[in-house]
C-alpha cells in the first residue's frame, strides 16, 4: 500500500490517494472496506495484466467512475516501482473506458474523457446553501458546476455541508475566473458530501468539466487550474475535442504492508 500526494509536488499538499496494486482478484465488498480503513478521498486498486492495467476507484463509502487524482497516483506508483518501464505509456481499464498515462518531465500527462456541461437552471436555495451568489451553473456527466462573481468568493465558501448533500448530483464544483494578476486561468472548489467527501483538496475529473467550459469563455485550449482547498494543487489542463488531458505532479508520502 503506498499513499501519494497528487497535484504537487510538496508533500501534504495537493490530494493523497491510496493505491494498493493486488496480485490476486478481490471482490468488491473487500476494497470497499480497504477504503474505508484508508479513508483518503480515494483509494485506488489497480491489477497489472500484459496489454493494460486494470483500475478502481473507492471512496469510503462508494465505488467512483472516474478520478484524477487517484489515476495519477495510481501512474506515479508504478513508474516509482518499476511496475512499468520510466518511458511507458500506461494503458489503464476502468469503469470510464480505456485512460492512458504519459510522463513529460516530472508531470504526469492523464488523456480523459472531456465532460461538457450543459447550461442549467440555478437550484432554488443554492445561494443560501453556498453562502454567496452564483452567476451561472451547468450540469456535466457527474456534478452540478457553479459559477460565482470572483475567485475570492471561491476560497472564502464555507457552504452548508449537509443541505450540498442533498443535491442530486456526485458533488458540487463551485469555479471562478482567477484575479488578474494570477498565473491561473480559474480557480476552484469541489464538494461531495454525497458520496463521502466533504471537500476534495484536488479533483482531476472536476477539471473534465471545467476545462471546456473555461476554454469556451476564455479562448483557450490550454489552461491552469488551481483548486483552493486547504492542502491546494495545481492541474494543468488541454481541451482536445472530446477529450481532456490532465497535467499533474505527485511525491510518494508512505509506503506500508496490507496484512
Amino acid at each position: 500500500m503506498t499513499v501519494v500526494d497528487a497535484f504537487t509536488s510538496t508533500p501534504f499538499a495537493g490530494n493523497p490517494a491510496a493505491v494498493c496494486q493486488l496480485s490476486g482478484e478481490r471482490d468488491k465488498s473487500w476494497m470497499q472496506l480497504v477504503a474505508r480503513e484508508m479513508n483518503h478521498a480515494e483509494t485506488a486498486f489497480l491489477m497489472v495484466r500484459p496489454d493494460h492495467v486494470a483500475l478502481r476507484w473507492f471512496t469510503p463509502t462508494v465505488e467512483m467512475d472516474l478520478c484524477g487524482h487517484a489515476t495519477i497516483a495510481a501512474a506515479h506508483v508504478l513508474w516509482e516501482t518499476g511496475a512499468m518501464t520510466p518511458d511507458a505509456e500506461i494503458r489503464f481499464r476502468t469503469k470510464s473506458g480505456v485512460l492512458t498515462a504519459t510522463r513529460e518531465d516530472d508531470w504526469i500527462l492523464l488523456d480523459f474523457p472531456a465532460l461538457v456541461a450543459q447550461w442549467a437552471d440555478i437550484p432554488p436555495g443554492l445561494d443560501d446553501v453556498l453562502g454567496t451568489g452564483i452567476k451561472a451553473a451547468a450540469t456535466s456527466r457527474f456534478d452540478l458546476l457553479v459559477e460565482v462573481g470572483s475567485e475570492e468568493k471561491v476560497r472564502e465558501l464555507k457552504p452548508d455541508l449537509s443541505q450540498l448533500a442533498r443535491q442530486p448530483y456526485r458533488g458540487v464544483i463551485v469555479t471562478a475566473q482567477a484575479a488578474t494578476d494570477d498565473e491561473y486561468d480559474f480557480v476552484s472548489r469541489f464538494f461531495a458530501p454525497q458520496v463521502g467527501v466533504p471537500e476534495d483538496p484536488v479533483t482531476g475529473s472536476a477539471h473534465c468539466a471545467l476545462a471546456p467550459y473555461w476554454g469556451e469563455r476564455l479562448g483557450h485550449t490550454k489552461m491552469i487550474g488551481r483548486q483552493l482547498s486547504a492542502r491546494g494543487g495545481i492541474v494543468k489542463v488541454e481541451v482536445k475535442g472530446d477529450r481532456v488531458i490532465l497535467g499533474g505532479q505527485a511525491v510518494t508520502t508512505l509506503r506500508g504492508e496490507l496484512l
